[in-house]
């Protein structure tokens, strides 16, 4: 990948990531993204809650991006697992968005 492709790359990725701080669900997605390591860590002894954490920022970033119904992102969420259920617990703006 030439220099030029990786910066055409990441403009496009600045621009997504600029979309989900400025979208519908952009407090939840900062609220989220607080929380910290040990927070997360409670949740299963291996690092499963990590990846699971993340899978969750991605979901609710993209449903800021684009707009995704309440209803979609919850969808969404519930079928990550109970992991995914029990970190978006922990964020009483999710929660009181989406109704978990």
């Amino acid at each position: 990948m030439t220099r030029e492709e990786r910066r055409a790359k990441l403009k496009k990725r600045f621009k997504k990531i600029h979309k989900a701080f400025i979208g519908e669900y952009a407090d939840e997605l900062k609220a989220l993204q607080g929380l910290s390591q040990a927070e997360i860590g409670e949740i299963t002894p291996d690092n499963t809650d990590i990846e699971i954490y993340r899978k969750l920022i991605a979901i609710v970033e993209e449903a800021s991006v684009r707009n995704f119904t309440q209803a979609e992102l919850l969808e969404d969420i519930q079928e990550l697992g109970k992991v995914a259920v029990t970190i978006a617990k922990k964020v009483p703006v999710l929660v009181a968005k989406i109704g978990l």
